[in-house]
């Protein structure tokens, strides 16, 4: 936004810095020095970083005194001053629980953050979706939380390359603290949520594939009491919900006990969730489920009770059942996506379509946090410096959402 308007806002940005920093973040200084920051973040410019920011908020504060260094003091603020990131995203949490309500999905995902050279934290030759291929990136998991009419980011955790967990010397160098290890992104995935619920946060969640093809993931979701509508490979394997493999044989006292049921041995088959789809393509109907910016957004779907058989062939009992869903667009050869969803086994086709589909928000938050407010535009080397740059730019895009909601609620814009 431009400057007349962010003076406009100042107010108003002021008393929702002092809702999410009651502490100040240990000091006035400090706190005033991260309404610049934001303000820096919100003002029009094509870079984020410390110094350009620094440059512009510097030209247009009329009250600035000479001997204030802004580029320094925003230095300070994010790569120096020990204030509590995570307590901060926690606050943001609890507001947009208030601010929102209910009925949304959680929405997990990892973005990628391009770099140069080698010493940034977690930098490393990796897959990044962003650059839709393997590059020189950090790569961070993030939570999100999306309504039908908004979305919000209230979460986000730098994912560690086992390169760099594996030299302790490197993480020191970098301020990553000593209690962190290497995690898997769906395990990291799993902490967020764990934090999210802890904050009033609850919905189906939703992910794709990279997430919904682990079977750890699934199953811990499951166990955790969450609801789940995940993508997931094409070649991931499944059995009827109904299919009958006989009964576990009764022990007989010698060896181990019997663990799985007859009809579940070593070299069993199952169909890919590709060729189940194939085989019953007269299941397939159109679904509308939501209105686009171009009208209502319609493609074919079919959903089965099934239960995921990838290990069967292994010898291993398929998974508890769940509905396989499948998207095959009018005109192409094969099904396109595929998905496994928890819901309950009443859920009607057209509701797990609309729940699924709700990951449409994903690629909506990043492309704004990252255009407009520098989501990825962060400068610096270390741990500290990169969870506090991110958890501004987090506050920031609530601000801009919340009052895109008021305004469209008919609220006067200020």
């Amino acid at each position: 936004m431009d400057f007349k308007r962010l003076q406009k806002l100042q107010a108003e940005l002021g008393a929702f810095l002092d809702e999410l920093m009651p502490d100040r973040l240990g000091n006035l200084r400090r706190r005033r020095w991260a309404e610049v920051y934001v303000r820096g973040l919100l003002l029009d410019g094509a870079r984020k970083s410390i110094e350009p920011m620094a440059g512009r908020l510097r030209a247009i504060d009329r009250h600035a005194e000479d001997a204030i260094d802004y580029e320094q003091s925003l230095q300070q603020l994010i790569n120096q001053s020990p204030w509590d990131d995570r307590c901060l995203r926690d606050r943001l949490a609890r507001k947009v629980v208030a601010a929102a309500g209910g009925g949304g999905a959680l929405l997990i995902d990892d973005t990628g953050f391009p770099k140069q050279g080698a010493h940034s934290v977690g930098v490393a030759r990796q897959y990044s979706g962003t650059l839709g291929k393997v590059g020189n990136c950090q790569v961070a998991v993030t939570l999100q939380y999306a309504t039908e009419r908004a979305v919000f980011c209230v979460d986000a955790a730098l994912y560690l390359p086992e390169g760099w967990t594996a030299d302790r010397a490197r993480l020191r160098a970098a301020g990553v603290p000593a209690a962190v290890g290497f995690q898997t992104k769906w395990k990291i995935a799993l902490e967020l949520l764990g934090r999210a619920r802890a904050n009033g946060l609850s919905g189906p969640v939703l992910a794709d594939s990279a997430y919904g093809d682990v079977t750890e993931f699934r199953e811990a979701l499951a166990a955790g009491g969450w609801a789940y509508s995940v993508g997931i490979s094409s070649t991931l394997k499944v059995v009827a919900a109904d299919q009958d493999f006989g009964e576990t044989p009764p022990y007989q006292g010698k060896g181990r006990p019997p663990s799985r049921p007859v009809g579940v041995r070593a070299g069993a088959t199952s169909d890919s969730v590709k060729d189940w789809a194939q085989a019953r393509a007269t299941a397939f109907r159109k679904v509308t489920w939501r209105e686009g910016s171009k009208g209502k957004l319609s493609r074919r779907f079919a959903a089965w009770r099934v239960r995921p058989a990838h290990r069967l062939s292994a010898g291993q009992e398929p998974g508890a059942a769940c509905w396989l869903l499948v998207e095959w667009p009018g005109g192409e050869a094969a099904p396109t996506k595929f998905f496994f969803s928890n819901l309950p086994a009443t859920t009607s086709l057209r509701q797990l379509v609309r729940t699924t589909k709700g990951r449409w928000w994903v690629e909506h938050s990043y492309k704004e946090m990252k255009d407009e407010l520098g989501l990825d535009h962060f400068e610096g080397r270390g741990w500290v410096g990169w969870h506090h740059h991110v958890s501004l730019v987090m506050l920031a895009y609530a601000f801009v959402v919340l009052r895109r909601r008021r305004r469209k609620k008919g609220a006067p814009s200020g």
